[in-house]
Formats: C-alpha cells, sequence, structure tokens
C-alpha cells in the first residue's frame, strides 16, 4: 500500500469520524435533552448525519395528522445495533495498518462514531469467508474431537474481535455455524446438505470447545443460535445445512442445554436465525417445555415474510425474546450507497415488532462484495476499495447512523401512532430519561407535526430522508 493510498484512507475515516463525532456525543447532549429542548440530525440528498435546526415546542391543538407519542407505553428494551464480523469482514481489516484499523473501529463501535453495539461472528466458514472450513476438517469421523481447534481463527479473526470490544467493551457478540463439520452430515460436505442425529452429542461438544476456546483467548460469546437458515441447503453451493424443526428441538433439549449446562456456560440460545414465514416453526419450537427452558429467544432474518411475524411469536410466548440477525446490502444495486430512506423504514418496522436488536450483515467487503465464496452479492455496511483503500459507506450506514447514535442499550421503545402519508416512525426512551423519534420521509418535502402529551413541534422532513430528534 502506497502512502498516498494510507493517507487517503485516514484523511477520508477521520472527516467521517470528525463528522459524526459532531453527532451524539458527550454530556452536553443529554443536559440539553433534559432541559427539554430538541436536537436534529438528518441525512438526504445533500445531508450525511448533519446536525440540523431544531423545531422549538409549543402547546398541542390536537392535530389529527400529528405523530402521537405516548411514553406511558413502554415496549421492549434494546440490546442494540450492529453487523456481522464475518471471516471476510475480519480478513480486510487485518490487512491494514495500526492507525488505519484504529480509524475504522473507532468510527463503527467508538463512542463519537456509529457505537454499534452488538456483532454476530461465524462458528466456522459462512459464505463470507477466504475458504471453506470448520474446526474439525477431519477426513474421518472424529466424534471425540480430537482434531479440534481454533488455528484459522487465531490468526485475523479473534484479534479482530478483540480490537472491536476494545473499542466498545459493551459489544454483545452471538456467533452461529453455517455448517457443522463435514463428517457430522450427510453428503460428507460443508456445502449443502444436513445435520446427521448420530453426531448431536459431539456436536453439543464442538460448541463448548468454541466457546470455551474463545473464552481462553478474551473473546467471550454471549449468544449462539444452531444453524444459519435452517430451513435451506442453498442447493451445496456455500456452507449451508438444512436442520429439520425435530432436529432442532431435540438437539437443544437433549444435548446443547445440558452441555452448556455441564460447563457452566452462560451463553444464551436462540432458535431459528431465519426468515420471517417461519414464524409457525418458531411457535411450535417454543411449545416444547424441555426446549423452552434453555432458549431465550428467536432469532430472525428478512428476506421472505414480514415483520409482524415477530409480533405474533412474542405475543404467543411473551417471555420469549426478539433478535433481528442478519440483512444487509446488494453491492450490484445502484442505490448501494443511497437507500438510507428503504433500511430505515425495514428497522421502524423492525423495532415496532419487538426485536430487541437490528444486526446487519458483513460489516467490510470490497468494491465487488468479496471475500465470497458462496452465490449472493451482497455489500457491507462499509466498503474497502481494494486498489485505493478508500473507505465509502452504504445506504445502511447512514440509516443505521439514525438508530444506533441516539438510542442507548436498555432504551425502551414506547407507543407512537399517526398515519402520515409517506412517513415511517419509531419513538424511544433512553435510560436516562431522554427520547429519541426517527422519522422516515420516503416522499417529497413535506412537514410532520409531532405531539408528547400537552407539547407539540412541526419538524421540516427533506424529501427521501432520515431524521432524528433528540430531547
Amino acid at each position: 500500500m502506497t502512502s498516498r493510498t494510507r493517507r487517503d484512507f485516514l484523511r477520508v475515516a477521520a472527516a467521517a469520524s470528525c463528522g459524526l463525532a459532531s453527532g451524539l456525543t458527550g454530556a452536553s447532549v443529554w443536559a440539553s435533552s433534559a432541559a427539554g429542548s430538541v436536537r436534529a440530525w438528518c441525512t438526504s440528498k445533500d445531508r450525511k448525519y448533519e446536525e440540523t435546526t431544531a423545531p422549538a415546542w409549543r402547546a398541542a391543538d390536537n392535530s389529527p395528522q400529528s405523530i402521537r407519542i405516548d411514553a406511558s407505553k413502554q415496549y421492549q428494551q434494546l440490546l442494540g445495533f450492529g453487523a456481522a464480523l464475518t471471516d471476510s469482514s475480519c480478513y480486510l481489516y487485518s490487512q491494514l495498518n495500526t492507525q488505519q484499523k484504529q480509524a475504522l473501529f473507532s468510527e463503527l463501535y467508538g463512542p463519537a462514531g456509529l457505537r454499534l453495539s452488538v456483532s454476530r461472528t461465524c462458528i466456522g466458514a459462512s459464505d463470507y469467508s477466504t475458504m471453506p472450513y470448520s474446526y474439525d476438517d477431519s477426513t474421518e469421523p472424529d466424534p471425540e474431537l480430537k482434531k479440534f481447534n481454533l488455528d484459522h481463527d487465531k490468526s485475523y479473526i479473534l484479534p479482530a474481535l478483540r480490537d472491536a470490544r476494545q473499542s466498545n467493551p459493551e459489544l454483545f457478540l452471538f456467533s452461529t455455524p453455517w455448517s457443522p463439520p463435514g463428517w457430522m452430515k450427510a453428503g460428507g460436505s460443508l456445502l449443502g446438505g444436513s445435520m446427521r442425529k448420530k453426531y448431536f452429542a459431539p456436536y453439543a461438544d464442538y460448541f463448548v470447545k468454541f466457546l470455551q476456546g474463545y473464552s481462553a483467548e478474551g473473546v467471550k460469546i454471549n449468544a449462539v443460535t444452531i444453524q444459519n437458515e435452517v430451513d435451506t441447503d442453498q442447493d451445496s453451493r456455500m456452507p449451508a445445512a438444512l436442520w429439520g424443526q425435530e432436529y432442532e428441538v431435540e438437539f437443544i433439549k437433549k444435548f446443547l442445554g445440558p452441555a452448556l449446562e455441564r460447563a457452566s456456560l452462560d451463553t444464551k440460545i436462540w432458535i431459528l436465525d431465519h426468515n420471517y414465514n417461519l414464524a409457525g416453526r418458531a411457535v411450535d419450537e417454543l411449545s416444547d417445555p424441555v426446549l423452552n427452558k434453555y432458549v431465550d429467544g428467536v432469532a430472525w432474518h428478512g428476506y421472505l415474510g414480514n415483520p409482524d411475524a415477530m409480533t405474533r411469536v412474542h405475543d404467543a410466548f411473551p417471555a420469549k425474546n426478539c433478535y433481528f440477525t442478519e440483512g444487509g446490502p446488494d453491492i450490484t444495486s445502484p442505490d448501494y450507497a443511497t437507500d438510507w430512506t428503504k433500511w430505515s423504514q425495514s428497522m421502524t418496522a423492525i423495532l415496532r415488532n419487538w426485536a430487541e436488536c437490528i444486526v446487519g450483515w458483513n460489516v467490510l467487503l470490497d468494491e465487488k462484495g468479496r471475500p465470497n465464496i458462496g452465490p449472493f452479492p451482497c455489500g457491507g455496511l462499509v466498503t474497502l476499495n481494494s486498489q485505493t483503500q478508500e473507505i465509502t459507506r452504504s445506504g445502511q450506514y447512514w440509516a443505521m447512523a439514525h438508530y444506533s447514535k441516539a438510542i442507548r442499550r436498555g432504551a425502551h421503545v414506547v407507543a407512537s401512532e399517526g398515519n402520515v402519508n409517506n412517513i415511517d416512525h419509531v419513538a424511544c426512551q433512553n435510560p436516562d430519561g431522554s427520547f429519541v423519534l426517527v422519522l422516515t420521509n420516503r416522499g417529497e418535502k413535506q412537514t410532520v407535526r409531532c405531539q408528547l402529551g400537552a407539547k407539540a413541534m412541526d419538524v421540516a422532513l427533506d424529501p427521501e430522508s432520515v431524521t432524528t430528534l433528540v430531547w
């Protein structure tokens, strides 16, 4: 890498960090909020999370066109926002020099940046890896896991996870396998196929060894799912495995749950890790009382179905939590860098349907969506140009800023009502009592009235914009 490209990278990253730092940082923001004054940030065609003139409160007049916030109605408590630190993302991160690494993770995880507080990791290879691998790639069955090792991850994945936690010590990590070791599967390959029941016991031990091994490397994993996208083998084009519903139930209640107990691990178990259209499967699984005892919640993807599926499962099992764990941009889409309203509309719907976190797909990929050993052209939350080392940001990045920078861990979603044309809205109350309102305007420029109790304000919204208000 030339000195010029290093300077370019640092200049771009520093400019972004400074721009973000002018947002929600420091006690003064929250002090002014406590006094009742409003601050506002906007992303639109000519603004990127830019602080704008905020409206003033005045007496409310109960306009039927207003968005009404009712803080007395509280919903789920939030864990946070983030994206996946895949093998590919960690590999690209490892290619940067020390200054570049610090600049990038400060922007993504640090207090002056996006403040990302939840990340997904992969248990072995996903489609976004440099190569297919598991932690026991024996050519023969190895039920005693004598060949288990984490060597691949020690080279650059674990160092990246430690750096991310250093940037945000409260980072919550959950981990997902795309495939068990090939010898555990029908077909014998990491690519496609299905899990074989006779290897449930060693696979539970495999999870325990992974969790203990990562902990010994200084990286605690807070939760696991059993399988990425349980209901597809991806036509054997990438690491994947089919898990029938009865297999997932039996594995958790007879093997994984007891194995975590025996090892005194407090790691949470999430089921499904697949699309909204499998809500019926989630309800059926949680209806098993033994599985229910071991499971903290349901992990969701948004590629098929509608987010109200999470509400249906929540209503059936209100003690179980909902987590949105994957959704990422398409690097080949012409609006990859500008589709912030699409992503914000989706994030609003996710939060309005009981999800406690929103986690995108890859944190970092190159301009062609690489490294990639699978068939899907995804993009990163941010893109690292393989030739110039320039960092660019996706529309998803700018949408997420409007949530992750303002909404704190432990915040509650609160009720917001009102149908205004082309406007999506969600409100939260932070642990310190401050309020956050995110407004997504999918249409032309307009002014929207927002009401909280006896107070109201008129908010001018740019066309095709996302606006965050804090008070």
